[in-house]
């Protein structure tokens, strides 16, 4: 089995071995002529991570959480509350502990991390072009008071956006790992931050 599958990287070429489980890594970008448009194109690969359901669930525009590969509103219907951990009496953590917890029909899951909670409204997603993201992301009003070295190390390290990519049975992961999506966020800052123009 490990010789047919070092013959298919080989034989798929570099471009297809370097993508880890549909998401590009930073190099792949090296041959893109001029620095902003490199910078663009690493941003718009660093979105099918950030416009992905495990990302879009938590940073909604509305008064509460969505759920599910379909971004539906969660069930039972909660609110975001004050700091954004729900309302009293019915917080996050109410239902959601520090770890996944599978249903006892085996048939999905409860998500857990701790912290659970949703990004503030200032960082809202839903609906918003790949253009309107990056502009929030990079504006410090929006961002939580972040630098961009601030916003690399949450994407690169923090543990919640991390469970993105081992969200609990029956929900997909997010495209690539984290790593390879800090990577990606590295590239994009490191050659200027650009944003794609509509």
């Amino acid at each position: 089995m490990r010789r047919l599958a070092m013959i298919l990287a080989v034989a798929a070429g570099p471009a297809m071995a370097d993508t880890v489980n549909g998401l590009k890594t930073a190099d792949e970008f090296d041959g893109v002529e001029g620095e902003e448009a490199r910078s663009v194109a690493l941003f718009e690969e660093v979105l099918k991570v950030v416009e992905h359901p495990r990302c879009m669930n938590c940073h909604p525009v509305t008064g509460g959480p969505l759920q599910g590969d379909d971004m539906q509103p969660h069930q039972p219907p909660v609110v975001r509350g004050a700091a954004d951990f729900g309302a009293p009496g019915m917080n996050c953590t109410t239902c959601h502990g520090a770890e996944n917890v599978a249903f006892s029909t085996g048939e999905g899951s409860i998500p857990g991390h701790d912290p659970w909670h949703l990004a503030p409204v200032s960082m809202g997603w839903v609906g918003l072009s790949g253009a309107e993201i990056c502009a929030q992301l990079k504006d410090p009003e929006r961002n939580g008071n972040r630098d961009l070295a601030a916003i690399h190390e949450h994407m690169a390290e923090d543990g919640l956006v991390g469970w993105g990519w081992h969200p609990g049975e029956g929900r997909d992961p997010a495209p690539g790992t984290q790593e390879v999506f800090g990577e990606l966020v590295k590239a994009w800052i490191d050659t200027g931050a650009a944003c794609p123009s509509g």
